[in-house]
């Protein structure tokens, strides 16, 4: 009998101990939201948030020009990197080969009334400013010049998403063999219903991390959403 309660005063004690462990642990992702609300998507707890000054730097360039401001004004951007030091120098290129972690990027643009006369799919594509949908001779026309850095862009998938009340949306993954190798893409955009603004997640990984993290990258995609699909 003694026995007994004391074998169940051990189990007693472990099963407090895993609740204890279970509370303590902490969560399993980041939910991150835009401004206002209506972008959303998770990443891993453990991917590190990157640098806002230096994630404008690569998107808008040089902060002091009035271009960059105004690009700035009109967008909300984030990004969080896999790495254990995160870098916006990661958007583009990252570590060679399996060794290279994944790289998130959104952002939420508003449109100015130029932009909002000439959206469509292909603006959706190319939101993020990567050459994606290029008509084939201009392609090979950039890529004769020793600077310009996308070369061998390969479509690997490209997927018109299926509209809801009004929105347009399309996610492409492609390649591009950039400095350190073959680099993966793998972007998804949406188009407002009322034509006003561009919501955008784009995650670079290399080839063999991509397809070495496909199932873990896929989660973070279908995470994303835009629920204010209206300009209010």
């Amino acid at each position: 009998m003694d026995r007994a309660r004391a074998i169940s005063g051990v189990m007693t004690a472990a099963a407090a101990a895993l609740l204890l462990l279970s509370g303590c642990a902490g969560p399993e992702y980041t939910y991150v939201r835009d401004a206002d609300g209506g972008t959303y998507f998770k990443v891993p707890s453990s991917w590190k948030k990157v640098d806002q000054t230096a994630l404008e730097g690569q998107l808008f360039g040089d902060p002091q020009s009035a271009t960059a401001q105004v690009q700035k004004q009109l967008t909300w951007s984030v990004a969080y990197d896999a790495q254990a030091e995160p870098s916006a120098d990661h958007l583009l290129i990252g570590t060679s080969g399996a060794d290279d972690r994944p790289f998130v990027m959104a952002k939420v643009q508003t449109l100015t009334e130029a932009q909002r006369n000439q959206a469509s799919l292909d603006s959706l594509r190319n939101a993020i400013g990567l050459p994606v949908a290029v008509p084939d001779d201009t392609r090979k026309q950039m890529e004769t010049s020793a600077e310009y850095p996308f070369k061998n862009f390969e479509l690997l998938d490209d997927q018109v998403l299926p509209p809801q009340d009004g929105v347009r949306g399309v996610r492409s993954v492609f390649n591009f063999r950039l400095a350190n190798g073959v680099q993966t893409f793998d972007e998804t955009s949406y188009l407002s219903a009322d034509g006003s603004r561009i919501s955008t997640l784009l995650i670079r990984c290399s080839a063999a991390c991509y397809q070495q993290r496909a199932e873990e990258i896929g989660q973070i995609v279908q995470s994303f959403k835009v629920t204010r699909l209206l300009n209010q």
